[in-house]
């Protein structure tokens, strides 16, 4: 008789309940190892390593002393730290003025792709008219056409409307871009219609339901157009060298390259130029800080779709 005065019962704890093979596992997978997860990272640093490089020496570069820029082998961390370089630069080159001209043309094109690019999107994604699919095919028609072969007709255009070596003929034809066009498109079509209608309803305009209620949902779209538009404008240097006459209206990079062409002013300088290209970059880099929160958050969202 067991204890419990059932005969034959015997009661087992539920803790000492064996499987077939001996006690039971919790149910779940088994934890990964740590090694593939630390091989991933050593790859993704030695990448980051292979691309960062050339910036890393470019910026270095700019600080060092010329026999520091000459020396053999070369001299990653300079021995002394020295501005001569960005003196000897804004010297010999009206530095301010040709990065004013560089700042007035890239803000202008990255505003109004904002504004244009967002208004097109948004009549693409959330306006019923005649012929949309058709204006939508274009712009994926435009997104294939190769941007040199529009310098061309670009300038012919420029030149007849006497807009060349002017601010308008350096913005106009960047105004708005087939891919800001597709994105703000892409990322409208994710607001739900249901909204617009309520706006509609209580009687919102169109200009009303764009302004207050589709831009502020599409910021981290904005921030990514932003931060792409102003790089490609910034960074732009064959249509400026064709489009400006007036040394005068050169922006940053064309100055530059015609500095460090010109033997009677860079003089092989090495360093000078090396402080021309870190001024360059510099703006680049605060402009992606900033909105670093937002373009990550949009890349996420586009991932999504």
């Amino acid at each position: 008789m067991s204890a419990t005065g059932t005969p034959g019962a015997a009661v087992t704890a539920p803790s000492q309940q064996r499987g077939p093979t001996g006690p039971e596992r919790p149910s779940g997978r088994r934890p990964r190892s740590g090694k593939p997860r630390i091989l991933v990272y050593a790859l993704l640093a030695v990448g980051l390593l292979i691309m960062s490089a050339p910036f890393l020496w470019m910026a270095l570069s700019a600080f060092k002393t010329p026999g520091d820029l000459t020396a053999d082998p070369p001299v990653w961390i300079p021995t002394e730290w020295t501005l001569v370089n960005f003196r000897d630069l804004l010297d010999k080159l009206d530095l301010p003025l040709y990065f004013m001209n560089s700042v007035i043309v890239a803000v202008l094109v990255t505003v109004s792709n904002l504004v244009f690019c967002s208004m097109l999107g948004y009549a693409l994604a959330k306006l019923n008219f005649v012929g949309r699919n058709k204006i939508f095919g274009l712009v994926l028609g435009a997104l294939m056409v190769p941007g040199n072969l529009m310098l061309l007709p670009l300038f012919v255009l420029m030149s007849k409307m006497r807009l060349i070596d002017s601010y308008a003929g350096l913005v106009l034809p960047f105004a708005a871009g087939a891919f800001g066009v597709f994105l703000m498109r892409q990322f409208m079509q994710s607001i739900p219609d249901e909204l617009l209608e309520a706006a509609r309803m209580d009687g919102a305009g169109e200009w009303y339901i764009f302004w207050r209620i589709v831009m502020p949902l599409v910021k981290p779209a904005l921030a990514t157009l932003s931060i792409f538009t102003f790089l490609g404008s910034w960074n732009n240097f064959v249509w400026p060298l064709i489009a400006t006459n007036d040394p005068d209206k050169y922006t940053l990079p064309v100055a530059l390259a015609t500095f460090a062409t010109d033997p009677n002013k860079a003089g092989g300088s090495n360093g000078m130029l090396m402080a021309g290209s870190f001024l360059i970059v510099l703006p680049v880099l605060v402009v992606f800080i900033a909105l670093q929160r937002h373009f990550t958050q949009g890349i996420a969202t586009a991932g999504m779709k």
